[in-house]
């Protein structure tokens, strides 16, 4: 099992091709395996590499009392130093959108590009953001007596009810959250209580050079669309481009791999490595 000394933890990770490197880092409650069809399909010109985020899958918890996703930005740029990355394209989904931000932000000079998907950045959030980091944070505790796996198939459901599509594919997704190895109650309320946090951390995204793509699943709240102008707002010096990635929820990676992944090709092979001559479509 590969792992890497990352401060206080050994973090698992997954390398696969050769070329330019792209990082990816996954969401609240998933593992590596939530980057599996972007890693298969873009290791013919990069070097892919995903990991476990210090609290779950393989590289699991620490004896810290508690979390924040600057600690997880610095768990990266350990990642990036024992790894030998110099500079890669980072890309992160929701709670790693979070830590992509805060490990560009901190160390500006490391990252070629940037992607972020149906995230969120920090500072004050809408409504709607707050009610779901709130939503987050009682789950997480709920899970006391209710296993988080079974937590969240019904947070599916219950969404879909309200919000048609933001599940997207919701089946995957379940799975993928069941075949993770398990995180403990106290570990999942850290990570949790870090999520939420973020909206009072201090990122300055002003000091990000490097172009950006933002994606975001068409069935998210009408909100996101203005969390996205807060987004790239705040990214004020990067070259921006955002896509809605159609027919899917919060995890557009997985449901809609196809065109989530054949935008992240076109950004990589375009803006970010226009030297690097693409092996295949990446559909």
């Amino acid at each position: 099992m590969p792992t890497v000394q990352t401060d206080d933890i050994e973090t698992y990770y997954v390398r696969q091709g050769d070329g330019p490197p792209v990082v990816f880092v996954h969401g609240l409650l998933m593992s590596t395996s939530m980057w599996q069809p972007q890693v298969d399909a873009l290791a013919d010109s990069f070097t892919t590499i995903a990991y476990d985020v210090r609290g779950h899958g393989r590289t699991g918890g620490s004896a810290r009392s508690s979390y924040a996703i600057e600690l997880f930005a610095a768990d990266l740029a350990g990642l990036f130093d024992a790894l030998d990355i110099e500079r890669a394209v980072v890309c992160g989904l929701s709670m790693g959108g979070a830590i992509a931000q805060s490990f560009a932000a901190a160390n500006p000079d490391r990252v070629a590009g940037l992607v972020l998907a149906d995230t969120f950045p920090a500072g004050p959030l809408p409504l709607t953001g707050r009610l779901a980091m709130a939503n987050i944070r009682f789950l997480a505790r709920l899970d006391r007596l209710v296993d988080y796996r079974t937590l969240n198939r019904w947070q599916l459901r219950v969404g879909d009810r309200l919000l048609p599509g933001v599940a997207g594919d919701g089946e995957t997704v379940q799975r993928l959250v069941e075949e993770a190895p398990q995180i403990s109650h106290d570990e999942f309320v850290k990570v949790a209580d870090a999520t939420a946090g973020f909206q009072h951390e201090r990122v300055d995204l002003s000091t990000v050079t490097a172009p950006t793509l933002v994606l975001h699943g068409e069935h998210l709240p009408t909100a996101n669309e203005e969390t996205t102008d807060r987004l790239l707002a705040q990214l004020e010096h990067s070259e921006t481009a955002v896509h809605v990635v159609p027919d899917s929820g919060h995890a557009s990676n997985i449901d809609n791999p196809e065109f989530f992944t054949a935008r992240l090709r076109e950004f990589l092979s375009e803006t970010v490595y226009p030297d690097v001559v693409a092996g295949g479509s990446g559909v």
